[in-house]
């Protein structure tokens, strides 16, 4: 379910289909939530391909497919009929294979008045933040923003604060960070003037501290509203327990490789946006939000602002692992929290390879700045022109330098058993 039903989960896994391959490895991950769409845009299944993005789903599959792919403004593409995880979070996004093919998507999807079906579209970031603002002029054609110059005279912070790790005890590899750096080095080549918001400014680049929680208490009230919109299946009219009872008579071919203990925690929370909620240390949703918010607020809009910025960018995720359903996702690090919290845009594009395994970059902006990052987004590709074909090799797995990385699963595990709700410490566990 969006990859936001365990926390041991392998992206791009589901009872209907099985595992989404990735094009340049096919034992490799795609990535997801949105692992179809990104790997459906690089294999040239489609011209383009929708995807949804709580919190890295649309940019992770861009950089381990080797695609473009554009996460919208909260409120710019509408989410009506769209499988929820939270409406302060999820967004329509777009994979491609150039920053051309996004930009002249994002023109047909997006919403250029109000949605009644979808109430962030009336507000800006959205309506719920309370912040009285209205939408500003929406175009009709981002593709006038392209620009194959776009990087001449601008002005970027970039941070290397993802690109560490989550773990300081497993860093990521010097073979992906020496190759992050390279391409930073040619941000500068292209025109741009880079300035070191790690150095420079107090600027704090992982996820707001209450995002978990926030999608946890979001998940369950608004999948509720999802399947009231229903008709003629099953859950139609449905709650989140619906789903969990669902799962539970149908483990064979739901669950055999991981369990739903996030679908657990998420319903096991307390109704109400004020009740404290003990599985998260007695903070209330109400608090969690604020802080959220605040905290996007804090680092984004004000290194925009202090450092007189038209971007962030960033080092996106890391290569692709080898899928492994016993397990599940291997993520080194990842950098859309940030702006998940805010309901910012990013826009991902292919810049560089490890051992032929695509990574990018990612350009980071305030509320419906879409048409300054795809300007710098389609400088960058006209000056990197990075993206090789996908070569469907196999696997990957003799070749990434990736020590803690498990080979493919090649035969079906033993059910995993019931587990007690995860540990909300853990907080995200992979993109959704």
């Amino acid at each position: 379910w969006a990859n936001f039903r365990s926390f041991e989960s392998s992206s791009g896994w589901s009872g209907v289909g099985g595992e989404t391959n990735n094009p340049y490895g096919i034992n490799r991950n795609a990535c997801g939530s949105s692992s179809g769409s990104g790997a459906a845009a690089s294999a040239n299944f489609a011209a383009v391909s929708l995807g949804t993005e709580t919190d890295g789903s649309v940019v992770c599959p861009g950089n381990v497919n080797g695609v473009v792919g554009l996460k919208p403004t909260i409120g710019l593409t509408s989410r009506a009929g769209v499988v929820p995880i939270s409406h302060t979070q999820d967004s329509v996004g777009v994979h491609a294979r150039t920053v051309a093919d996004a930009a002249m998507t994002l023109g047909v999807i997006q919403s250029p008045t109000f949605d009644g079906r979808d109430a962030a579209t009336g507000g800006v970031p959205l309506g719920w933040q309370g912040t009285g603002k209205t939408r500003p002029n929406i175009p009709t054609d981002y593709t006038k923003f392209l620009d194959k110059n776009g990087l001449k005279g601008a002005t970027l912070g970039l941070t290397r604060q993802g690109l560490g790790g989550f773990d300081p005890l497993a860093p990521t590899p010097a073979k992906v960070t020496d190759a992050y750096e390279a391409a930073f080095d040619q941000l500068t080549a292209a025109g741009a003037t880079v300035i070191d918001l790690d150095n420079t400014t107090t600027f704090n680049f992982f996820g707001g501290p209450g995002e978990f929680e926030v999608l946890c208490f979001e998940f369950r009230n608004d999948v509720k509203n999802y399947l009231s919109t229903r008709t003629n299946v099953p859950a139609a009219g449905g709650t989140l327990q619906t789903l969990i009872d669902f799962n539970n008579a149908n483990a064979s071919r739901e669950m055999p490789f991981f369990n739903q203990d996030i679908f657990d925690l998420c319903n096991s929370m307390a109704p109400g946006p004020g009740d404290a909620q003990p599985a998260f240390g007695g903070e209330t949703y109400n608090q969690a939000l604020s802080a959220d918010q605040a905290y996007a607020q804090q680092n984004v809009d004000a290194a925009l602002s202090s450092q007189h910025l038209d971007a962030i960018v960033s080092a996106t995720d890391n290569p692709a692992w080898a899928t492994d359903l016993l397990f599940g996702d291997r993520f080194f690090f990842g950098t859309s929290s940030i702006a998940a919290a805010g309901g910012y845009p990013i826009i991902q594009v292919p810049a560089t390879s490890v051992d032929g395994a695509p990574m990018g970059l990612s350009f980071f902006g305030t509320a419906f700045s879409e048409p300054k990052l795809i300007k710098l987004a389609s400088g960058w590709e006209a000056f990197n022109k990075w993206r090789a074909n996908p070569n469907n090799l196999p696997t990957f797995a003799q070749t990434l330098p990736f020590n803690n990385i498990q080979g493919p699963t090649l035969t079906k595990p033993h059910p995993k058993s019931p587990m007690a709700p995860a540990d909300p410490a853990r907080k995200k566990p992979h993109n959704v």
